[in-house]
């Protein structure tokens, strides 16, 4: 009898310490709005050659619960706080137009993560490209950026290449418009794309629309702010969540 109750006290005890632990888990996975919709307050915007948070231009508007960015200028808009251990999505689309200095080329834009060092244009991180026929490369933004993926080690400023092309990559052409013939992830123009980025313990993963398309370990930095760029060309960002992890 002395052991079956003992057996039972460990059962329920194991039971609550399971349950609780879940709570935990179910807590610490909650989404969470990075933009509320309405407005960008939580946000710093950063436009070239220009003060922190002046935006003559409206470069970055809030439309019925959709940030355009109009890309006529070159800019961006980046969270107040630091992230290191997060999944983060969103969707966006492409517009129409697109300026010089990449007047009728791919349209382009990017998230660049861990942000580190002061505001400019561009701030050393490591980029989620968003440019047509290629969204989903890596690439190394400021001086000792670094990633490492399938083995092969970059590092900004250290010569040779600092992009990683997305898995199963094709023939590029930098003209407005352009698709991937071999395998492109994005929806056709004017589709809205689901793009997510897993960040834990300087791993990051990159996922368009489901797919895996690029995956790297060791990030330097491995820490900081997320930016969302306008480069170029008109496109629309919403749905932007992010849950972090303990």
């Amino acid at each position: 009898m002395r052991f079956a109750a003992a057996f039972v006290l460990l059962l329920i005890a194991t039971l609550f310490t399971t349950s609780l632990s879940s709570a935990q888990e179910a807590g610490s996975a909650k989404f969470i709005q990075l933009f509320n919709g309405r407005d960008l307050s939580g946000f710093d915007i950063k436009i070239r050659d220009r003060e922190l948070n002046r935006d003559p231009n409206d470069v970055f508007q809030v439309q019925d619960g959709v940030i355009r960015a109009s890309g006529k200028e070159y800019g961006y808009i980046i969270t107040k706080k630091e992230y290191e251990n997060y999944h983060l999505k969103l969707e966006f689309k492409w517009g129409v137009p697109t300026y010089e200095p990449r007047k009728d080329k791919a349209r382009d834009s990017g998230i660049l993560f861990h942000v580190v060092g002061p505001q400019k244009v561009w701030p050393k991180s490591i980029e989620f490209q968003m440019i047509e026929g290629r969204t989903g490369e890596v690439i190394l933004v400021g001086d000792g950026a670094s990633l490492t993926v399938k083995g092969e080690t970059k590092t900004r400023g250290q010569g040779g290449s600092t992009r990683f092309a997305r898995y199963g990559q094709g023939p590029w052409e930098d003209k407005v418009g352009y698709r991937d013939p071999e395998g492109e992830v994005e929806k056709p123009h004017g589709e809205w794309n689901l793009l997510e980025l897993i960040a834990t313990d300087g791993a990051a993963k990159y996922l368009v629309n489901g797919k895996v398309v690029n995956q790297g370990t060791g990030a330097v930095p491995a820490r900081g702010k997320i930016l969302f760029q306008s480069e170029g060309a008109e496109l629309f960002f919403r749905n932007i969540e992010i849950r972090t992890f303990e």
